[in-house]
């Protein structure tokens, strides 16, 4: 080898004990797949690496490489062979074991096949466990045997071995699995990739991602799949299931598992889990809530526990809505029965808030106003309620269920570990103060009432017992964990030193919050504290001051996790604590008046209590930004009074000198404890309790929206003319605006809702003057004008999103006024009062994209959808909100408030579940007419008793019967069990629509009422008594005389007017009846009387939002905004904003000097764009008035003169410094670009600079794509090469109209970078970006690359030459000059480093105008040419000298 230059990888051999360790053994291999890869990997190493430098091609060497791995085959299989016979058999082990021999079983068992082995015990002691209940046969697969088949399909995968076992098991064996990639990796010599570390330094350890275990079946890609091409697979699931089990049995292998994605049947409520919710004669939501929760206590002194806590919770304002004014023994009897009607008797809210309102009056007042009654007119047609107390108390029984449960859950956890703590210490002075410790942490446990104070106990509990010091069985291993200060400090035996200082932590906090008197006078010690340090000095504490630092340590950790002192200083801290804000110079920058964060800019000593709103969210928000910095500390006065009572408590009162040191000490104690633990602990703790208010503040707020929209009443006729009472509900005529594609579209839904007829008239809104464009604009008038005469509509709704709709409507009533004046005869007399209402498209819009919207309307493109919708939601709201309340819960989409994104899903869901059961059970269900029109079904998930899984139930069963005639029938033929029959049956109304309209069948009056049948008899007995009294004789048939009696009532309701309720009550002896009796009372005069609110057209304020899109704080006067010149003339200019709002400018306005100009169209052309200021709005014209004038812009009148905080002080000593004028000037200059018009996940409107520090927590490969400052027409991709190194390309975009403002700022028709195109950005990221990454990231992750400068790898290089000067050497670095380009550093013989440029293609590595695909073939051109050149010093001339001045991948 002296006689070659070679240029050595510096591979290592591997030893044959290494190679026999890396073996894979029988049984645990698919399909030899590690041999496989051992032997690709000798492959490719020979490839490189056979004489050190030269490499033979790779086709030239193939029939080398075969008979090299046929050798390697019979050296692995001679390897195994002579292993195997060193094995024992498993019962020879067991049986030298048994006999006390100690032997060492083959490490390879102990890794591999643990598994098999834990089974095969398992197996022993119980057969049936074997293998998770399969078979292993000789072919290295499993099977079940009959039996087992059997046990799996009655009772799952439930039985076998514990799945604490397992997830053990699991856990162990991904760690072996990662020690044995790390011994087979034979390249690991050769890539030494740069260990991450933490922001203190410390290595980060990174999970093995762990391999999907999804069962065989069908995934929910193509469930998704199967949606769009066959609708809703429900039903699908729901008979598949029902088919396999018909097939094959109960018994049955296959089950719906087996065949379907689980998220799918969970989706779809099809898990076996849903199958039992559905079974089980409790409400569905209660089942719930228990599932969670786990099942209530029902005694009476845990209601009364509970009680009280639930009242403390009240008191203390954990809800905003709630008056402190505090609570009476009525409302604590009341909260004590409400909790005893849904844990005992299992009655859903809504139940027992309209049919046991005695039991519970107290808590149905309105929390706002508490001194209103419950009625406060009889004869007042009652209004929906949302009984928001009821719900809260519901809520904090579930928080109130959940402490206990993990109260009970830790103090079993407690049990355990301090047993096996016992067995762990022999000192008896240890396991005396061990056994103190454990019964007071017991008894604090017990005594805590709040998830704080659980906290704080079981963060004492994990101090003195730590999880990590249990003792191990033999055999077992632990990771190794970061061991704390406070642990070395009581190994080494500073404890002690500790408990001389005085009162334990226990002690100190009992007497400190005044639990307990001051105990005996602290006696100090004779000797100082060093004198005493000495004696337990250490190899860790070599000094008496280290020992004393470390006890002191000891003791501040002890108090600052004393419970007591916690709850002590918590009290104090929230009590008192104040939040200060003040802007950043960024944020004194960009927080302007009318900037979100203005109210919050400055503000000083706020009192946490005082937060009232969802403030603390947008300064958290403002905080994360950068733009505001937030304190929140205790007043000096209150911190030196908790300071000296601290002292008082703690401090010894002895005079001596020794006593003096000893107080010292323990001064220096009490100050680490508060200002390096506790403080800051109840700092973290404000903020957390802040947040939790703002968000319940928040979330309340969030259902107040949203019970605005949906207790609204349906659209209702001017006249009730009508015939039946299914037609009282209107024909809509919904219209959609649209562009072109699509054309704006007409639907025509009758009085239930469903589609008649469609139209598209895109034609119909046309502004063109030419002929042609006129005569298809009085085509589409004449369709929309005979579409109107065929179907008469009642109504005509119009979606509210553009200006283009104002045009819209104008057009739609010189439609109408046309009709009417040409023919009058015929049009109906419902059609005199024809009107066109606005309505919002955001409900509609998230219709027409839900896949309930398909399943509905299966082959109806999107905007015919959007029109249902929108003529839906106007005939029943309700049912088009609970519409979108379904599996994949689109309602959340639905903006109902600009903070609701600080609230989580689930958050926002629970809130919707609550409103739409409140307003549900109050309006009530017609279920006969909801079977003949299933998308009014949509409320019945969230009636009282059921949910989505029973109510589906019940829709199947109600569908296939097409109608009911009683209430009886729901229980008797419908499958609902006898409680939430109870608690469904007063809300679903049975009358003749849908299919009994037609039907003779007699059906009780009283089944149309909200009456519940169990209070029957009493309707039946009033009914009989008003009738007997108004003068009618008692027939001989008692029914007779209660059907006419009924009847009678509801044909003069003035008699019911008339009736004393509470007179009534007193003579019938029903004054416990009082609030159900009046109910009785008002649904017999009008059964389901309509409560909600009536529909009211969008006032102008509400018209000018829905159709500019803007909000009130977005477009308000005094705004700065954008406006494109569109007309100019000599007086006045008009302009179009951003939203398409029309603003004039008028010359006056234009500028300070308006009167040297003459003709305004001398200074402004169209498609100019101006800075300008908003000085008025007219909302019903849809326009503004703008000034450009230099005062006005500058004047300070037109700020936001919104109500600022009373604790906002602004500092105005902070002005501005030239340092901070400079910068802000820069900052102006870097962001002179101009926004681009373009919605992508790779775009964002940032400058150069912004793109880096966006990209500088990034990886390498990472990109944005960005404004290019070249213009409007092209882009910028940055790139992020490596850290500190960022690469541009330009795109040039093609196909755009440069005198149309509008076109220039959205995206070209093509796009170009260098000669390849491109028709959009996702092909950019396909075709250029995704092929440039991956080079990218081989060359990064590739044995040769080394990091650092250009200089340090010269060095580098050097060093390895230096080892063997007979080899010549390389690598790949960064080029930092040329960001995109890598540089190929070599030393040759004996000269210098020489250096040759690659550059980076999405089609591979080009080195001297040749492309190598891969990074294999560049090393190998690279070898092979300098192998050619004769002349070290003129290796690559042509290389050197065409380094480009930038990247050719990247420009």
């Amino acid at each position: 080898m002296a006689g070659k230059n070679v240029i050595s990888d510096d591979e290592d051999e591997i030893g044959v004990e290494e190679e026999e360790r890396d073996e894979v053994p029988y049984g645990d291999r698919g399909g030899d797949r590690n041999d496989d890869d051992e032997e690709d990997d000798e492959e490719r190493r020979d490839e490189y690496e056979k004489d050190g430098f030269i490499v033979d091609d790779i086709e030239e060497g193939e029939d080398e490489e075969e008979d090299r791995v046929d050798s390697d085959e019979e050296q692995k299989k001679r390897k195994r062979k002579k292993r195997d016979q060193f094995m024992l058999d498993e019962d020879d082990y067991e049986l030298l074991q048994e006999s006390n021999i100690s032997v060492n079983r083959p490490k390879l068992e102990s890794k591999k096949f643990k598994r098999l082995k834990k089974a095969r015990q398992d197996a022993e002691e119980d057969p049936s466990r074997f293998f998770n209940e399969e078979e292993f046969n000789g072919s290295g697969k499993v099977r079940r045997t009959g039996e087992e088949k059997l046990k799996h399909s009655l009772f799952g995968d439930d039985y076998g071995q514990p799945l604490e076992d397992i997830a053990e098991e699991d856990g162990q064996l991904e760690e072996e699995e990662d020690t044995d990639i790390g011994e087979e990796d034979e390249m690991a010599d050769f890539i030494v990739d740069e260990e991450e570390v933490d922001e203190h330094g410390a290595p980060v350890r990174r999970k093995k991602p762990k391999k999907s275990r999804q069962r065989p079946g069908i995934s929910s890609s193509a469930l998704q799949e199967a949606h769009e091409i066959f609708g809703d697979v429900e039903d699908l699931l729901r008979l598949r299931k029902i088919d396999v089990r018909d097939r094959f049995g109960e018994t049955s292998e296959r089950s719906l598992e087996d065949q379907f994605d689980p998220s799918v049947l969970s989706e779809k409520y099809m898990t076996e889990k849903d199958d039992q919710i559905r079974e089980i004669d409790i409400p569905e939501r209660i089942q719930i809530s228990e599932g969670s929760a786990g099942h209530p206590p029902t005694d009476e002194f845990s209601v009364k526990m509970e009680t009280e806590w639930i009242c403390n919770q009240l008191v203390s304002g954990v809800l905003p809505f709630f008056n402190r004014s505090g609570i009476h023994d009525e409302m604590k009897r009341h909260i004590a029965r409400f909790l005893e009607l849904i844990h005992v008797q299992k009655l859903d809210v809504p139940f027992i808030a309209m049919y046991r309102k005695e039991e519970i009056l107290s808590l149905l007042k309105d929390p706002t106003e508490p001194e209103a009654g419950i009625e406060n007119d009889i004869n007042q047609k009652p209004a929906l309620k949302w009984h928001q107390v009821l719900w809260a108390i519901h809520d904090l029984d579930q928080k109130w269920l959940l402490l206990l449960k993990r109260k009970k859950a830790l103090q079993s956890y407690y049990t355990k570990r301090f047993e096996e703590e016992k067995r762990r210490v022999y000192d008896e002075t240890c396991l005396r103060l061990n056994e103190q410790l454990f019964q007071s942490i017991i008894k604090s446990l017990e005594a805590v009432d709040s998830e704080r104070e659980v906290d704080d106990v079981d963060s004492k509990f994990n101090l003195h017992f730590r999880t990590g010091e249990a003792v191990l069985d033999e055999g077992q291993f632990k990771r190794p964990k970061r061991k704390s200060h406070y642990s070395i400090c009581s190994k080494a035996g500073l404890w002690e030193v500790a408990s001389k200082f005085g009162y334990s932590s226990e002690q100190f906090g009992l007497q400190i919050s005044l639990e307990k008197m001051r105990m005996d006078e602290l006696e100090d010690a004779k000797e100082t504290p060093e004198e005493m340090a000495s004696n337990f000095t250490c190899t860790m504490f070599e000094t008496p001051q280290a020992v004393l630092k470390g006890a002191r340590h000891m003791a501040a950790v002890e108090i600052s996790f004393e419970p007591c002192v916690r709850k002590h200083v918590r009290s104090i801290f929230m009590d008192n604590a104040v939040v200060s804000a003040s802007p950043t110079p960024d944020g004194n920058t960009a927080i302007d008046s009318f900037h979100q964060f203005y109210r919050i800019k400055w503000l000083r000593d706020k009192p946490l209590n005082r937060f009232e709103d969802a403030q603390w969210l947008l300064i958290q928000k403002a905080e994360k930004e950068k733009l505001l910095q937030v304190s929140i500390k205790l007043p000096e006065v209150v911190l030196d009074k908790l300071i000296s009572d601290s002292n008082d408590y703690y401090l010894s009162d002895g005079v001596s000198k020794s006593a003096q040191l000893w107080n010292e000490q323990r001064k220096l104690i009490l100050n680490d404890a508060l200002n390096n633990f506790l403080l800051p602990s109840m700092e973290k703790e404000a903020r957390s309790l802040l947040t939790s208010r703002a968000k319940s503040w928040l979330l309340s707020d969030y259902g107040r929206l949203l019970w605005d929209k949906v207790s609204v009443a349906p659209y209702q006729r001017k006249e009730n003319d009508v015939s039946s009472d299914e037609e009282t509900a209107p024909r809509v005529m919904a219209c959609c605006w649209g562009p072109g594609k699509p054309a704006t579209t007409f639907v025509m839904l009758d009085s239930s809702g469903e589609v008649l007829d469609v139209l598209h008239a895109g034609s119909i809104s046309i502004r063109g003057q030419s002929g042609n464009e006129q005569q298809r604009k009085r085509n589409d008038q004449q369709r929309v004008r005979k579409f109107m005469m065929d179907h008469q509509p009642h109504i005509v709704v119009l979606g509210a999103t553009n200006l283009s709709c104002t045009r819209l409507k104008d057009d739609i009533y010189e439609i109408m006024f046309k009709m009417v004046e040409d023919n009058p005869r015929d049009v109906g007399h419902e059609m005199d009062n024809l009107n066109v209402v606005f309505c919002d498209e955001s409900l509609p819009h998230l219709y027409e994209n839900s896949c309930i919207s398909v399943d509905q309307l299966p082959s109806q493109e999107g905007i015919i959808r959007r029109a249902v919708g929108l003529g839906r939601h106007l005939q029943n709201p309700l049912a088009m909100v609970a519409t979108l309340c379904g599996p994949g819960k689109e309602i959340l989409s639905w903006k109902l408030n600009p903070l609701e994104n600080f609230l989580t899903p689930d958050e926002k869901y629970g809130m919707v579940e609550q409103v739409m059961v409140d307003v549900t059970n109050q309006v009530g269900l017609d279920i006969n007419l909801a079977a003949s029109h299933e998308w009014l079904f949509a409320p019945l998930q969230f009636i009282s008793g059921l949910g989505p899984r029973k109510a589906a139930s019940l829709q199947r069963s109600l569908v296939r019967a097409g109608a009911i005639f009683t209430r009886k029938d729901l229980l008797q033929s419908h499958g609902l069990g006898k409680k939430v029959f109870i608690n469904a049956v007063g809300f679903l109304r049975v009358r003749r629509s849908g299919l009994t309209s037609s039907s003779s069948q007699f059906i009780d009056l009283l089944d149309d009422t909200r009456v519940h049948p169990e209070s029957y008899i009493l309707a039946q007995d009033l009914a009989k008594d008003i009738y007997l009294e108004d003068g009618n004789d008692e027939a001989n048939d008692d029914d007779d005389v209660l059907e006419m009696a009924i009847e009678h009532v509801r044909e003069k309701p003035h008699l019911l007017r008339a009736v004393d309720v509470h007179e009534y009550a007193e003579q019938k002896n029903h004054l416990n009846k009082k609030e159900t009796l009046n109910d009785i009372r008002l649904e017999l005069m009008e059964g389901f009387q309509d409560r909600r609110s009536p529909f009211a057209e969008p006032c102008q304020d509400e018209l000018f939002h829905m159709i500019t899109g803007e909000t009130e704080e977005a477009l308000s006067e005094g705004r700065i905004v954008q406006a494109t010149v569109r007309n100019v003339q000599a007086q006045r200019a008009s302009c179009v904003l951003e939203s398409g709002l029309t603003g004039i400018l008028s010359k006056e306005d234009y500028m300070d000097d308006w009167r040297n100009i003459h003709d305004l169209s001398n200074k402004l052309r169209d498609g100019d764009i101006l800075t300008c200021r908003i000085k008025s709005i007219q909302k019903n014209r849809y326009q503004v008035f703008l000034t450009c004038r230099g005062s006005d812009m500058r004047s300070s009148r037109y700020q936001s003169h919104r109500m600022t905080d009373p604790y906002y002080h602004e500092e105005r000593s902070t002005l501005q410094t030239v340092q901070e004028k400079a910068r802000k000037e820069k900052e102006l200059a870097k962001k002179r670009f101009k926004p681009r018009m373009i919605v992508h996940p790779h775009f964002q409107n940032i400058t150069p600079d912004a793109a880096i520090k966006f990209l500088a927590d990034k990886d390498p490969g990472e990109s944005v794509i960005r404004p290019s400052s070249r213009g409007p027409s092209f882009f910028t991709l940055t790139m992020k090469v490596y850290d500190g190194v960022y690469a541009n390309t330009l795109i040039e975009e093609g196909g755009k109209e440069h005198g149309d403002i509008t076109s220039l700022l959205r995206i070209g028709k093509t796009l170009k970078i260098r000669k390849d195109t491109f028709e959009d950005l996702d092909e950019v990221m396909d075709r250029y970006v995704d092929p440039l990454v991956a080079h990218l990231k081989s060359m990064l992750n590739h044995r040769k690359f080394r990091t650092g400068t250009r200089s340090e790898i010269e060095e580098l290089l050097r060093i390895e030459k230096a080892e063997d000067r007979s080899k010549s050497v390389y690598c790949f670095g960064i080029s930092h000059e040329h960001p995109g380009l890598f540089v190929l550093t070599y030393i040759v013989y004996d000269s210098n480093p020489q250096h040759e440029y690659i550059g980076l293609y999405p089609q591979g590595f080009s080195l001297c105008n040749r492309m190598c695909k891969d990074i294999d073939r560049l090393s190998n051109y690279f070898k092979r040419l300098i192998t050619g050149a004769r002349d070290p010093a003129q290796s690559l001339p042509s290389v050197a000298a065409m380094v480009p001045m930038r990247s050719p991948a990247m420009v």
